[in-house]
């Protein structure tokens, strides 16, 4: 890498360097500089970041190195923290907080959501990663007010109304759904807790609980009944929980049972039971979709 820098030094023009190699991007709208944090080569971010100082004006190094998205609207901040490099997001961040502002880093940084319309700290929870998490938290600790951190980090939505908690619970990240509650209970009301954590629905009408169920998530469905039951109240959980259904009529038992989920069946049969009448029990196996409706459907 260090001979073609030469070189191009040597025998290119800095407006060549300047377009051809620092600012030139492949199909997919990335850059040299982000694809070497795609790679995890902080070497090489750090010689492309040399050679930017040499040939690209302050504004420029700002636009095209720190703030510039790919093709899934991400900075090479983003792409670092996507691919779990914990040392090349602390070398971007670094770099951020000399050359840009305090709203830049906010707003360009911790809040800038990907095509998908998840922020970085969405998508940390969406693929597991719960380090990654933990450090962009610290970092919006001191870039976020206590209400931003409120409502960006916990319960901020993407593009189909999942919020971080349920990007958790959807991909089945029980640690990550843990750390994510533990913060929520630091910073959110019980009321908060329970209506925009337990009891949010997304796009589709599902809560955490649904996409439990769906997936057949044995322990994070014990993991959110235990939680459940701190917060809310007999009826609640009757009637949240057990007795919910989704936009296309789906309960929780019947979700497992499109899944062919035996042990989870099991279990939410003696929620029901322990929480239900047998003529509420009645109404979670046949209405408003019959079982039977539903395995032909499978």
């Amino acid at each position: 890498m260090q001979k073609i820098l030469d070189l191009a030094k040597e025998k290119l023009t800095t407006e060549k360097i300047k377009n051809e190699m620092l600012l030139c991007k492949d199909d997919g709208e990335t850059t040299a500089w982000q694809l070497a944090a795609h790679g995890g080569e902080l070497d090489l971010m750090q010689k492309t970041w040399e050679l930017a100082e040499e040939k690209l004006t302050t504004e420029e190094i700002k636009n095209e190195m720190l703030l510039r998205t790919d093709r899934e609207g991400r900075t090479a901040w983003h792409i670092a923290a996507y691919r779990g490099e914990l040392g090349i997001m602390q070398k971007i961040w670094e770099l951020a907080e000399q050359n840009l502002t305090t709203e830049q880093i906010k707003n360009e940084m911790l809040l800038r959501t990907d095509r998908e319309g998840k922020t970085v700290w969405q998508r940390a929870a969406y693929e597991g990663n719960i380090d990654i998490m933990q450090k962009i938290w610290e970092l919006a600790k001191e870039k976020l007010t206590t209400e931003e951190i409120k409502n960006e980090m916990l319960l901020r939505t993407d593009d189909e109304g999942r919020t971080a908690w349920q990007l958790a619970v959807y991909m089945g990240n029980l640690d990550v759904m843990q750390k994510i509650w533990e913060l929520a209970k630091e910073k959110l009301t019980t009321e908060e807790i329970k209506s925009e954590i337990l009891l949010r629905t997304d796009d589709v009408g599902m809560t955490a609980w649904h996409f439990a169920a769906e997936q057949g998530n044995l322990d994070i469905m014990q993991k959110i009944w235990a939680l459940a039951q701190e917060k809310l109240t007999t009826e609640e959980l009757k009637n949240e929980m057990l007795l919910r259904t989704d936009r296309e009529g789906r309960n929780v038992w019947q979700l497992a049972v499109s899944q062919g989920k035996l042990d989870v069946m099991q279990k939410i049969w003696e929620w029901a039971e322990e929480k239900l009448t047998k003529e509420e029990i009645k109404i979670i196996c046949d209405s408003p979709q019959t079982i039977g409706q539903i395995i032909y459907s499978r």
